[in-house]
């Protein structure tokens, strides 16, 4: 029985993929090659390409490259338990359901995680396409690269001869009426803080500030949307309200964690601090106030947050105040959102920064800023104001994770004309080019390969790298019709 692509999917929601962790992922997709007769290559980095011959008469026609990635923004909803246990994202499957809304609309979604559509789902087109030896095609490479969500080492380390095709279709698009013609850069990196730890003096109180329940989303699609990022907001709140009494010892601070992913914009964070008791019973006062002017601010954004204190379990030692004063110095200062718009594209955002994740180790404490622009002199511009900023505030190093530039494709790409003539005569729309906020792999490409055309598109997908994503099954089934017989008049033109 021929596999179909939701079948595929849900065999690869079975494995846990998050970005960083793709060698499970990567011996599937060898396996799929070898179960279905096919080449393939794995490289270091876990990168695979499977080849497929061309269909019978479509020998001379140019090969294609469909490109996807195999990892996944894999987050949960806060306090999501599976099987008794809070969910492991490296151990633990997706589990997608479909729902169907008052319009009848089909959607896909996951129960308490992320779907992973992104980019699962395109992935999953192209390995049905792979499967099924009555579709008409060139010859085929189907790349699939690692890290993509999260550094985009899998792209930058293919070798020069990886592939050999010039034109690539690309399914990690998630705007179904629209191709993606160019994209933003970005830049990631990490700052580190190397902490003292002190004694927590006897008789204080533990508690666990709170704050959880915000939209969350796609640091690049979703930046402009003013919602609440809970690790600025969680120390403009220290900074404000304890500062004082963290000078004054009075207020420990022993652990600052917030958001699960560099590239989501975090929907949650939490600070355990140590009190003195005269204290204890005023903050639960001052959590309280801040939690009001919290849901007033994002009532439009984000009508699910919340802010709380609650007992925590007492820790031994705390973070010394130089350190503690130091983060809640820099946090504040590092931009946050939208940092400037395009002007000749209504809507879309220029430069950015999310303030990812923020965590406390045994031996460190990390921030991560992944920052985003159309503009490669203005991002590089903007990484290194935040570098200096977090030195300024006595990092003890700020490592760089990503450097990717940004991609604008040729606008006369016969690729991209021939695309846009094949969503037309099949779906009966001509879709919009558009440059996107978010990165795409097209950088390196362009660079590493002369000659490359790129075509991006894909089905609607909601919500991306949060828990409230979803992808729309029409669009789905439509984008899969569209991919189709594109290979079609690629092998016969």
């Amino acid at each position: 029985m021929k596999q179909t692509f939701y079948d595929i999917f849900s065999e690869l929601n079975k494995i846990p993929r998050p970005s960083h962790h793709e060698g499970r992922v990567a011996q599937w997709l060898c396996d799929f090659a070898q179960k279905h007769g096919l080449k393939y290559r794995r490289d270091d980095e876990n990168c695979v390409v499977i080849e497929k011959p061309a269909s019978p008469g479509c020998e001379d026609a140019e090969p294609v490259v469909i490109l996807n990635h195999m990892d996944m923004v894999c987050v949960a909803r806060d306090g999501y338990e599976r099987n008794g246990r809070k969910f492991d994202p490296l151990n633990d499957e997706i589990i997608p359901y479909i729902d169907v809304d008052e319009n009848g609309t089909r959607w896909m979604k996951a129960e308490g995680t992320s779907l992973g559509a992104d980019n699962g789902f395109g992935l999953s087109m192209a390995l049905a396409i792979l499967a099924d030896d009555t579709l008409v095609h060139p010859a085929l490479e189907v790349l699939t690269t690692t890290n993509e969500e999260d550094g985009m080492s899998g792209a930058e380390a293919l070798s020069l001869d990886f592939i050999k095709g010039r034109k690539i279709i690309n399914l990690d698009s998630e705007a179904y009426d629209e191709i993606t013609v160019g994209a933003a850069g970005a830049f990631l990196q990490v700052a580190h803080w190397t902490p003292r730890h002190d004694d927590v003096p006897q008789g204080y109180v533990y508690r666990r500030i709170v704050m959880d329940g915000g939209l969350g989303g796609h640091s690049g699609v979703d930046i402009n949307k003013g919602r609440c990022n809970c690790n600025r907001e969680m120390a403009v709140f220290l900074d404000e309200e304890l500062a004082d009494g963290i000078m004054a010892g009075q207020v420990a601070v022993c652990a600052f964690n917030g958001g699960t992913a560099n590239a989501s914009i975090p929907s949650c964070a939490d600070v355990v601090v140590a009190l003195h008791p005269d204290v204890a019973d005023s903050m639960a006062q001052i959590v309280a106030a801040r939690n009001e002017d919290l849901r007033a601010r994002y009532a439009a954004t984000d009508a699910g947050i919340n802010m709380r204190i609650e007992d925590a379990a007492p820790c031994d030692k705390c973070i010394d105040k130089a350190t503690v004063m130091n983060l809640l110095g820099c946090i504040p200062e590092l931009p946050c959102g939208v940092i400037e718009m395009r002007d000749d594209m209504p809507g879309t955002v220029m430069t950015s920064n999310n303030i990812g994740v923020v965590r406390t180790l045994d031996d460190e404490i990390t921030v991560s800023c992944h920052t985003r622009s159309f503009s490669n002199d203005d991002m590089h511009e903007f990484a290194e104001a935040i570098e200096e900023t977090c030195l300024g505030h006595l990092a003890s190093d700020v490592e760089q994770l990503m450097d990717t530039g940004s991609w604008m494709e040729n606008p006369d790409s016969p690729l991209l004309q021939l695309t846009c003539d094949t969503f037309k005569d099949v779906l009966g729309f001509e879709p919009k080019k558009v440059a996107m906020h978010f990165v795409l792999e097209a950088a390196y490409y362009v660079e590493k390969y002369p000659g490359v055309e790129m075509a991006s598109m894909g089905p609607l997908i909601i919500e991306p790298h949060s828990t409230s994503e979803r992808i729309n099954l029409d669009t789905a089934d439509n984008i899969w019709r569209v991919t189709v017989e594109l290979l079609k008049r690629l092998a016969t033109k």
